[in-house]
C-alpha cells in the first residue's frame, strides 16, 4: 500500500503561482510512477502531468505545457506540481495519483493508489 496527502492548494488570481506537494508513505516510493490529475464539476478526471519513477521522464497535457513543472525527490518520497501563469480554466480539485509500475501512463483507471485531493482555484 502507498498512502498519498496532496497539501498546497488555495485561492489565487489569474497569472498567479502555486506549488502542490504529494507525500508519500508505505510501499518503496522510487518504484513507482507518479502523476498529478485534476476534476473540475461535471468533467472527468484528467491528467495533468506524469513522472517516471526516476524523474527522467515527464508527461504534460497540452493545456499545461509551458507553465507546470513536475518533480519528484525519492529521498523524500514527495512529487511536486510548479504551476505558474495559472487561469481561471485551472480551478479544479487536484489529486495526487501513483501506479506500481515506473512508467507513466495517462488514464486514471491505470493508477493504484491515490489522495484526498487539494482544492485549486483561480479567479479571473
Amino acid at each position: 500500500q502507498v498512502q498519498l496527502v496532496e497539501s498546497g492548494g488555495g485561492l489565487v488570481q489569474a497569472g498567479g503561482s502555486l506549488r502542490l506537494s504529494c507525500a508519500a508513505s508505505g510501499r518503496t516510493f522510487s518504484g513507482h510512477a507518479m502523476a498529478w490529475f485534476r476534476q473540475a464539476p461535471g468533467k472527468e478526471r484528467d491528467i495533468v502531468a506524469g513522472i517516471n519513477w526516476n524523474g527522467g521522464s515527464t508527461y504534460y497535457a497540452d493545456s499545461v505545457k509551458g507553465r507546470f513543472t513536475i518533480s519528484r525527490d525519492n529521498a523524500k518520497n514527495t512529487v511536486y506540481l510548479q504551476m505558474n501563469s495559472l487561469k481561471p480554466e485551472d480551478t479544479a480539485v487536484y489529486y495526487c495519483a501513483a501506479r506500481r509500475n515506473v512508467i507513466v501512463r495517462v488514464t486514471a483507471d491505470e493508477y493504484d493508489y491515490w489522495g484526498q485531493g487539494t482544492q485549486v482555484t483561480v479567479s479571473s
